[in-house]
């Protein structure tokens, strides 16, 4: 496939960090609520989204954490939901680490973002939406379902923080893939409609899960994965994380591992991965 407008680099912007349980981030046979009430291991993990330079203006995948989470008492407003929020996630974050900010200290500015696609609608990948009311928020009409539901808030999606009166949301649907590349996934959404930006249904984090597959013939092909793992090798051994949907996150890596065997230079990007910037650094040579 010819790419038409390519994408010229990507960057990582790392909006805060946080610390999860080790059986957050590696599995456990332990239900959630056991090992997040009784485990006392923590790792470190960045909380990032990523900046793609495209040919017809900057693109973010996701838009990190909000720092009023951490000065805001009132930030969410279950009090159930704060109270495990607290036990699961431990978060280091400042206004500095607000997306316009980092955006900037990055080189960029943030009124010059035109679109942001979402992994799913977690609150750290949510985040700064209030600080690009320019752009145009793509997200799958699957995740976007969830909102309906009578307790988003249940799954660590909060309403209040994502259906702003400045927020450009548009739920997008899935349409049959083209590219024999990319029949594992049954369907697809081409976010610039040249073929560098394919956004693919990966669910089991979330139902809603998106990966974004970019292809340029600047750069090797990197698949963006959100949160469906927490490092490549995990996916790649079939070990899922302590939370979300075990069986559809084991269908996803199976469909992630033959698009890797399809594409053998293919580099896989989870979200929260504190080796990602020095990956697509090299990669992007």
């Amino acid at each position: 496939m010819t790419i038409r407008s390519p994408i010229t680099a990507i960057h990582v912007i790392t909006t805060g960090w946080g610390e999860i349980h080790r059986e957050h981030r590696e599995g456990t046979w332990l239900p959630r609520i056991l090992w997040a009430l009784t485990s006392r291991s923590w790792v470190k993990i960045p909380i990032n989204c990523f900046l793609l330079v495209h040919n017809d203006g900057p693109v973010l995948f996701d838009a990190g954490l909000d720092p009023a989470i951490a000065t805001r008492p009132d930030y969410i407003s279950s009090a159930i939901i704060r109270f495990l929020t607290h036990r699961i996630f431990r978060l280091h974050i400042n206004e500095d680490d607000r997306l316009d900010r980092k955006l900037g200290a990055a080189g960029f500015d943030a009124a010059d973002i035109r679109t942001i696609a979402f992994s799913h609608l977690h609150f750290d990948h949510t985040g700064g939406i209030a600080c690009v009311p320019q752009a145009q928020l793509i997200v799958s009409k699957e995740e976007w379902a969830i909102l309906s539901e009578r307790h988003p808030e249940n799954e660590w999606i909060f309403r209040e923080h994502i259906e702003l009166p400045s927020a450009k949301w548009q739920p997008v649907a899935f349409t049959p893939v083209e590219d024999e590349a990319l029949a594992m996934f049954g369907a697809s959404h081409d976010l610039m409609g040249d073929g560098s930006m394919i956004l693919l249904p990966t669910p089991g984090h979330t139902p809603g899960s998106t990966s974004m597959l970019v292809r340029s013939q600047e750069l090797p092909p990197i698949l963006l994965i959100g949160d469906i793992t927490f490092e490549a090798e995990f996916l790649m051994r079939d070990q899922t994380p302590g939370t979300g949907d075990a069986r559809q996150l084991r269908a996803t890596y199976e469909k992630v591992r033959e698009l890797k065997r399809n594409m053998p230079g293919l580099l896989i990007v989870p979200s929260h991965n504190a080796a990602a910037a020095d990956a697509l650094r090299a990669a992007c040579r």
